[in-house]
């Protein structure tokens, strides 16, 4: 079989609840193997992630995040994403680096969401301005089509033209007030110093952690993990390598044991929570969804 180069216009074939499906039933097949590097060069970033599982096939996603491009009017983030059959290793399909990691990345929360957001939001507020940013806008307004959204960022320009191009949005000028009327947080940037603080958050709110993705990077205080009940993807690919759990763990802020589950738990029950309990999700976009996401989205592609 040929090998189909899949581009972003694909899109248009795939569908949020299949994916996050797709997901679910990955975690119900053989454990994934991971391997990951990072590689530096102040301030910027290539990234390997490589996935192996029994009966799906491996993927090998590469990223380039230079933080400085779009003042040149180039994307902060480039790369490509192999995939590789099971049977016989060949290569089946090179997939648009950013299909998959929009797709992968929103999925991801909304999974997530599905388990530990029992309640319709009233309000969902979106922290960063960026191109995740706004795929999670798209993402949580397929799941909650009546959630009210605001939009915060740094540069109020870019929350300004969020809020401008998605109807029932408006841009938010103060964080902590944001936060505190909101009953899904979502923050998406490339902070590296706390921005969410943790004693502004009610029982009942659910935190989506996305942006952190460096072992120097988080998105959210101490006082905030020390307060929620924790959900990752991958306590594998988390744990260890992000500073959003990295650094409290290491600073004995909160223990693994404090961890209540990752996506490999689903079928176990552990993804709960009670009504006054703060929920707090770190998607660490493991190279595994990388993989199961590559390989939905090569379904798709042979059957349109």
């Amino acid at each position: 079989m040929s090998v189909a180069f899949i581009p972003f216009e694909a899109e248009e074939l795939l569908d949020w609840g299949e994916l996050a499906d797709a997901i679910v039933a990955g975690h119900r097949m053989a454990r994934a193997e991971i391997a990951d590097t990072f590689l530096t060069r102040e301030p910027d970033t290539l990234i390997t992630r490589s996935a192996w599982i029994d009966g799906m096939g491996i993927a090998v996603k590469m990223a380039t995040i230079y933080p400085e491009n779009p003042a040149d009017g180039v994307p902060a983030v480039n790369g490509a994403v192999n995939l590789y059959s099971d049977d016989h290793g060949t290569l089946e399909a090179i997939v648009d680096f950013h299909l998959v990691t929009k797709w992968k990345t929103a999925a991801d929360s909304l999974v997530a969401a599905r388990l530990l957001v029992p309640e319709p939001p009233d309000c969902i507020l979106i922290v960063g301005a960026g191109r995740v940013a706004r795929s999670m806008r798209a993402a949580y307004g397929w799941l909650f089509p009546s959630a009210r959204f605001m939009v915060w960022n740094r540069t109020p320009a870019g929350a300004e033209e969020i809020a401008a191009h998605y109807p029932n949005t408006l841009f938010a000028t103060d964080l902590e007030s944001a936060v505190r009327a909101a009953d899904l947080i979502c923050s998406a940037t490339m902070t590296r110093e706390p921005i969410i603080e943790g004693h502004w958050l009610d029982p009942g709110q659910h935190i989506d952690l996305i942006g952190a993705f460096r072992a120097d990077m988080r998105e959210a205080d101490d006082v905030a993990l020390a307060r929620a009940r924790i959900f990752v993807d991958s306590r594998e690919t988390v744990l260890g390598h992000i500073g959003e759990l990295k650094i409290p763990l290491e600073a004995g802020v909160v223990s693994a044991a404090d961890i209540c589950g990752d996506f490999y738990d689903i079928e176990a029950g552990a993804f709960t929570r009670g009504p006054k309990d703060i929920t707090l999700f770190k998607n660490g976009g493991g190279a595994h969804l990388d993989l199961m996401t590559a390989r939905y989205i090569l379904e798709k592609w042979r059957a349109r």
